[in-house]
């Protein structure tokens, strides 16, 4: 009898348990003030397992697999919590997008090798960092919000910045752990401090040199875009 009362228990305990997609969104949007939306998501596997697994959008080609915004599209993105928690009952599953700019963080994102390299540099010189999110293939760092003419300004300094550097400024958006995406599993490399309040962020200044460094020097690096 007491081994079915444990059962039962536990069994209320697991529904009652919230996902990990919807503890996630509920963080961003009602703690931290970070808009959000539910990414696109995958197709079903099928019985052919994850490697094959393709965009839910109907796109056939899409280049970033689960890994945007479709439907609602990236202007839905919200605090709201009756509207993050409709979302994500609905999906439980979805990936959690945040749009960046505004008042939310923007990022820039950067080969996963490259980034490795960034964050050594940057933690030698004791440079105080901010969230790192990072998926198999690349790594973003999570930087105070900034303007497309800051960026200009920055970017136009430099003799060339590689094409493999990616800025997630004003209408952009970045998929945050702990989605699951066609690239892989998303994740915190540097995770912000848990029960803090808004997660501080550095200014964009303050690595776009390490980034571009390190982005030069990958193998991966792409093609260099001068200024």
């Amino acid at each position: 009898m007491r081994e079915i009362l444990g059962r039962r228990r536990r069994l209320r305990f697991r529904r009652r348990r919230r996902p990990a997609h919807l503890d996630a969104a509920l963080l961003c949007a009602t703690e931290w003030d970070w808009p959000v939306l539910p990414g696109v998501g995958l197709k079903a596997a099928g019985g052919r397992g994850d490697r094959e697994r393709g965009c839910a959008c109907p796109d056939p080609e899409c280049v970033v697999p689960g890994a945007h915004p479709f439907d609602p599209g990236l202007l839905a993105a919200s605090t709201d919590e009756r509207m993050v928690r409709w979302w994500w009952t609905n999906r439980p599953d979805a990936p959690v997008v945040l749009a960046t700019g505004g008042r939310a963080p923007c990022a820039v994102s950067l080969p996963a090798v490259a980034g490795a390299r960034a964050l050594a540099v940057l933690d030698r010189m004791e440079m105080r960092l901010g969230p790192v999110v990072a998926t198999p293939t690349r790594w973003s760092l999570l930087v105070a919000p900034y303007t497309l003419e800051q960026l200009g300004e920055l970017l136009y300094a430099k003799d060339c910045v590689p094409s493999s550097l990616r800025f997630h400024g004003e209408g952009g958006y970045l998929v945050l752990p702990p989605s699951h995406t066609g690239t892989g599993q998303v994740r915190w490399e540097r995770a912000p401090l848990a029960g803090s309040a808004s997660p501080w962020l550095p200014d964009v200044e303050a690595v776009v040199d390490a980034l571009v460094e390190a982005s030069t020097s990958a193998p991966d690096g792409g093609s260099r875009l001068r200024y």
